[in-house]
């Protein structure tokens, strides 16, 4: 036997593995603890068939990390089968049932016969530590969002006038609500003590949020029921969002730290639009370049090419790929959004884009396909984006 392929369905605690031979007949199929022992017990059995076994994976990291690195530890090779591809594929075979055995076989299987996955190589240390910091990042966002939506909520039952009138996203109404949270005690403090409390806390504009505040104040007289414990509330949300915000800076610091100790991240945050949390994105969903032979593949990574839609007589017709690495889909989108106040040429671009009868996102979709082909134009020849444009 000259070939295997050995399919997992990656799981958290436990895999699933699969192992076929170059005919399609099953070798193996069991059940793998997500445990060094079990996972080397795996290899030597997938090797114990032939010499060159081409393991699938259904994910690129998270609970697959130890595996990935057991393989590679190994010289194995390492393919990539999205997740949405299984699904597709499962249809494809006998039986409707989802099952983790099933599944590893359909990875074994599509492994097998395509020749167009993507490997998954040994990731450099300084893209672990990015990954890991990005998804605590989000993961802090996502509480921060939840938070001030019940800040909203707990606001609206106390004291809807200076819901209304205050960005509860910024620093200073949150400091505000952190000591003042009804209409008699902003009343009995005055301006002057509400913005020297403001100011005393470093927060700029604290003449202007004390004046809002205490307008919206003397327009509500009346005591909404549950006012204290309301106030309470009000008060211990405007306190968690403040530390979750002095959390995501402290993170945005070490990210960018490390960000732009990479060779990368000259190039691509000379691109207008392209901070260094997107750059990071970028290098985690990316990796390596060199891995993308064209603009054209990376563009279709990142689901930015727009799919067929023909039938019978009907063709050129064309619709929003819905596959595709969506973190990488959304840098090129935001940074294109940014880009619009940032650069002139894809103002340009844009706006002709809706000249063209396109609809805001559509003209969005189409400046980052074409920015994919400036990234990877300016990765490939290791030019900024500045030195592209005078040359």
């Amino acid at each position: 036997m000259d070939k295997a392929w050995a399919g997992v369905d990656v799981g958290k605690g436990v895999h699933w593995a699969h192992v076929l031979d170059v005919s399609g007949r099953e070798l193996l199929s069991r059940r793998v603890e997500n445990d060094e022992a079990d996972i080397l017990r795996l290899i030597d059995e997938a090797l114990s068939f032939t010499e060159e076994v081409h393991w699938a994976l259904d994910q690129p990291g998270g609970g697959a990390a130890l595996l990935l690195a057991l393989l590679w530890e190994h010289d194995q090779k390492v393919l990539y089968v999205p997740g949405l591809s299984v699904d597709r594929a499962r249809d494809t075979y006998r039986g409707e049932s989802k099952t983790d055995a099933r599944d590893a076989r359909v990875i074994a299987d599509q492994a097998r016969m395509r020749g167009d996955l993507g490997k998954l190589k040994p990731g450099e240390q300084e893209i672990a530590e990015l990954r890991l910091l990005l998804a605590r990042r989000r993961d802090l966002v996502t509480d921060q969002t939840r938070s001030i939506t019940r800040l909203r909520e707990a606001l609206v039952s106390l004291f809807p006038a200076l819901e209304r009138v205050l960005d509860l996203n910024s620093k200073g109404p949150l400091t505000l609500l952190t000591h003042y949270q009804t209409p008699p005690q902003l009343r009995r403090a005055g301006h002057k003590r509400i913005a020297a409390y403001l100011r005393f806390r470093g927060v700029k504009g604290s003449a202007n949020v004390a004046h809002k505040a205490l307008a919206a104040a003397r327009s509500q007289s009346v005591r909404l029921p549950a006012q204290e414990v309301a106030s309470r509330i009000v008060a211990e949300l405007a306190a968690e969002i403040l530390a979750l915000k002095e959390r995501i800076n402290t993170l945005d610091e070490e990210l960018g730290q490390r960000f732009f100790d990479r060779t990368e991240a000259r190039i691509l945050t000379s691109l207008p639009g392209m901070g260094p949390i997107l750059g990071a994105e970028f290098l985690v969903a990316v990796g390596d370049i060199r891995a993308f032979s064209s603009a054209d593949r990376l563009a279709a990574y990142a689901g930015l090419v727009p799919a067929a839609n023909d039938s019978g007589k009907r063709v050129g017709n064309r619709r929003r790929m819905r596959g595709g690495n969506k973190t990488l889909k959304r840098v090129f989108y935001q940074s294109a959004f940014a880009s619009l106040r940032a650069s002139p040429e894809s103002r340009v671009f844009y706006d002709r884009k809706r000249a063209e009868g396109k609809r805001h996102t559509q003209a969005l979709i189409a400046l980052a396909r074409r920015r994919v082909n400036v990234v990877w134009a300016m990765l490939r020849d290791g030019t900024t984006f500045e030195t592209r444009s005078a040359a």
